[in-house]
């Protein structure tokens, strides 16, 4: 049916003024249209009323606009909701809307279908990396909540490694950032990176966007064990980009840090943390790990919990443990598709 069409969910504002241009018309039209779909949620050409009848036509034998509709949804008691889309080829991914204070949500989105990065603490790791998400599947899932309530805030945090997919992505960001579109500011978006350095660095020259960093360790010997991208950027050279990083006035890195029992949640990891972070303007966010099937990590005790995030509070260092979600449905990534998509062996 949309064989041979564009859909204007994958353009940004540039490229849908080109597009256009190639048909004849004015480049202000472009606002319009994104107005349209993204300010109205409207997908048939036939409905934009503020365009000439010849024109709407001319746009529906060229182009159309794409529409998602979440295949499953679970609702957690704490209100996190987590949905699985199905995408055209047949696979999935999942999106989770977690809930915060004074009614706001932040909406935790997936870049691929997938992950090359095999971190042993993550399922989605299990399925390896099946293929990139388009920028518009990528849109999509903000556009595919929206009918739950407003979204405040995104973190690309989801299935897959954002800067493996880094083209993509900046095109999904430009749409986002959109001010006649869905008006999400650059201070309102989050990407999260396992630590690929090269495209981190391509990154700040590209669009701007605040930064997470998935640390998750200390030392070289266990990030590599955990993580094994870290053998290719070790610790070094990640903080080193990391020191880097162009932040604005109030801009700071967060650093996630999943405290996994006997592995990294000792106190002297939390003094090597502090050795790490000095000179970095930066934050920790602390994730007990999340325990799940297939998986012999732990969660720590509440007291070594405690007694890691009082260490790096007690010298200055701004640690925040991030609360529980969703821990009775399936809260981690790529545990609802993993229930209903069979995760390879």
């Amino acid at each position: 049916m949309n064989d041979g069409k564009i859909d204007l969910k994958s353009l940004t504002l540039e490229q849908l003024q080109q597009f256009l241009v190639d048909l004849g018309k004015e480049k202000y039209r472009a606002r319009q249209i994104v107005r349209w779909i993204y300010q109205r949620g409207v997908t048939d050409f036939a409905e934009m009323s503020d365009l000439a009848k010849d024109f709407r036509q001319q746009l529906a034998e060229r182009a159309y606009v794409s529409s998602w509709q979440p295949e499953a949804t679970e609702l957690s008691s704490d209100g996190t909701r987590k949905y699985l889309f199905r995408l055209a080829d047949g696979e999935s991914v999942e999106t989770v809307r977690i809930p915060m204070d004074q009614g706001r949500s932040t909406l935790c989105v997936s870049t691929q279908v997938g992950c090359a990065m095999q971190c042993r603490f993550c399922l989605t790791g299990n399925f390896g990396l099946i293929r990139n998400l388009r920028p518009e599947e990528i849109v999509n899932q903000v556009c595919g909540v929206l009918h739950d309530g407003p979204v405040t805030n995104i973190v690309l945090m989801g299935m897959g490694e954002p800067l493996h997919n880094l083209e993509n992505v900046v095109t999904a960001l430009k749409i986002l950032y959109l001010d006649d579109g869905l008006g999400f500011g650059s201070r309102r978006v989050t990407l999260s990176t396992s630590g690929l350095v090269p495209e981190m660095r391509r990154l700040w020259e590209e669009i701007k966007v605040n930064l997470a960093v998935s640390l998750n360790a200390t030392t070289d010997e266990v990030r590599n064990r955990l993580m094994p991208i870290n053998q290719k950027y070790p610790l070094q050279e990640l903080l080193a980009a990391c020191r880097d990083y162009p932040l604005g006035p109030r801009q700071r890195i967060t650093f996630e840090y999943i405290l996994i029992r006997d592995v990294n949640d000792s106190l002297a990891d939390a003094k090597r943390l502090v050795k790490l972070l000095h000179g970095i303007r930066g934050k920790v966010n602390l994730i007990p790990f999340n325990e799940h099937q297939g998986s012999d990590f732990k969660r720590p005790d509440e007291e070594t919990i405690q007694a890691f995030q009082g260490y790096l509070l007690d010298r200055q260092i701004v640690a925040i443990r991030r609360a529980g979600k969703g821990q009775d449905i399936s809260a981690a990534c790529g545990q609802l598709k993993g229930k209903l998509d069979k995760i390879p062996s």
